[in-house]
């Protein structure tokens, strides 16, 4: 069990100008990572070492975005101008979450515009809908690549720790463990454990120093 991305929902001027917006202040390249044909949303993907990656998302007008779970908190997220939605922990097996939520995880896929096809399941994501302090889970199936496999060569962008509005005993109890286990590299800061929750801001390690986004 890792951090394996952070998502962005797009500003009130849409994905592209929000990806690039925030890939100039990393210093990275942005990658069209296609639509989620199942959610109703598309997103541009900010590779990273240590692979991981901030996914900027959007959401389509769409009936399944209605319907699907994520697509609904992409929306939410948006229409309140847009920012961090959440983290996203991933895991090698997904039977045992399954088993402790008590629901099935669902299927994910997207195709990039070159013509891949990335493919996985996650869970959680009302979970985070009701208390946005929490991650939701992902399992990256066989075969498929990772969105951190397109970053450029020597790019030494990494997270350097996830500020939540929240309750560290909340996020454990999710978790089964306590967050920082999820990394060895990543801090976890904690604050307001009785204001609304969420993902407040995410400190990035770069060659030029620490940016806070």
């Amino acid at each position: 069990m890792r951090v394996d991305h952070v998502s962005y929902a797009a500003e009130r001027d849409g994905l592209e100008a929000t990806a690039r917006r925030l890939a100039d202040q990393l210093g990275v390249e942005p990658v069209d990572g296609g639509l989620h044909p199942r959610f109703g949303t598309r997103n541009v993907i900010l590779p990273l070492a240590h692979e991981r990656y901030v996914e900027v998302v959007e959401v389509l007008d769409h009936p399944s975005a209605d319907k699907a779970p994520f697509g609904q908190a992409v929306r939410a997220r948006s229409e309140a101008g847009g920012g961090w939605m959440g983290w996203v922990v991933r895991v090698d097996d997904m039977a045992p979450i399954e088993e402790r939520l008590g629901r099935q995880s669902v299927d994910g896929g997207r195709r990039t515009p070159d013509g891949r096809e990335f493919r996985w399941c996650q869970i959680g994501v009302k979970g985070m809908m009701a208390d946005a302090q929490l991650p939701y889970f992902i399992q990256w199936l066989e075969l498929s690549p990772h969105p951190s496999a397109d970053v450029a060569p020597g790019t030494e962008v990494t997270i350097g720790s996830l500020t939540l509005a929240g309750d560290p005993g909340r996020v454990r109890d999710w978790l089964g463990l306590p967050a920082d286990a999820t990394s060895s590299v990543i801090d976890f800061t904690f604050v307001a454990p009785h204001g609304t929750p969420g993902l407040l801001e995410v400190v990035f390690n770069t060659p030029e120093g620490p940016v806070t986004i």
